[in-house]
């Protein structure tokens, strides 16, 4: 989600999340919007060629997800990180390695997209293998900082003589450049709780597709979205980061109706507020036999 989604950890949430625990649902899920990353853009990734044709090619991403990446019966697709062999971990260095030498701002805004979230996901599984084994990715405190939760701010890679970290790609470039809340469901944070890490590159050609198609897997599952008791629970995803889902709860129950099954369209017809929220931070490892 992560993303992204594990930027959300900085000593102001820790300090939130325990003000949050003695608050109502309502009051506690504001707190911890409020220290959410916000959607702050880096003027100088807006540069762009809309007429170019150029393209780049992710077919090293590609095979390197369909070898690795599968569904696990609960639904979530999983990461083979143990099973990687040394050659392969090349071929990932290589493929970024790639990406951060090239010049983006050459490039279309739509090979863009493509390139900046397979460059986000292609880094978080390199971060997580660089570290592994670990049981979360929010146990690599390689950010800056005394009170560092996780590698999210760590300056990680060079792109057009500019350091980025994770948070950069995702806050400071994805999001306030494209402002399309589905980009939360293509980057992917390496915990169980997030939307699962796609099993194929994105294209740019098929990017929109994979993003509808990506929001709709999140939401029909339990972990996006479910009802108990006629409670509505829901991804804290949507809390953290409700200014990009309506910025309400019934900004998000709209986005959620939009993807839903009609099982849970109907559902969500019938209620006008989230009533709870939950994030597993487990790594979205391959389990153990």
């Amino acid at each position: 989600m992560n993303r992204p989604l594990g930027t959300v950890v900085s000593l102001g949430l820790h300090a939130a999340l325990l003000l949050a625990l003695a608050l109502p649902l309502g009051a506690a899920s504001s707190i911890e919007a409020l220290f959410a990353p916000r959607a702050d853009l880096w003027e100088r990734w807006t540069a762009h060629d809309s007429v170019s044709s150029a393209s780049i090619d992710h077919a090293a991403w590609d095979r390197f997800l369909k070898t690795y990446l599968s569904k696990d019966k609960d639904g979530v697709n999983r990461f083979a990180y143990a099973r990687i062999t040394d050659a392969d971990r090349r071929v990932l260095k290589d493929y970024i390695g790639g990406l951060t030498r090239r010049s983006i701002s050459r490039y279309n805004r739509s090979e863009q997209l493509a390139y900046w979230i397979n460059l986000y996901n292609a880094l978080t599984v390199k971060v997580v293998l660089d570290h592994y084994t670990v049981k979360s990715i929010r146990d690599i405190d390689i950010s800056p900082g005394w009170f560092s939760d996780g590698p999210w701010d760590k300056k990680l890679i060079t792109v057009e003589n500019e350091s980025l970290s994770l948070n950069d790609i995702e806050h400071r470039i994805l999001r306030p450049i494209w402002r399309d809340a589905r980009i939360h469901y293509a980057v992917n944070c390496a915990a169980i709780g997030c939307p699962s890490l796609r099993p194929m590159a994105f294209t740019a050609v098929g990017a929109d597709d994979m993003l509808s198609s990506a929001a709709r897997e999140y939401i029909n599952h339990p972990r996006g979205a479910r009802f108990e008791d006629g409670r509505l629970i829901v991804s804290s995803i949507y809390v953290w980061f409700q200014e990009d889902f309506g910025d309400s709860d019934a900004g998000v129950i709209a986005h959620l109706k939009r993807y839903a099954s009609p099982e849970l369209q109907a559902k969500l017809a019938q209620t006008e507020r989230i009533d709870s929220h939950e994030y597993d931070w487990g790594l979205n490892d391959t389990p153990s036999p």
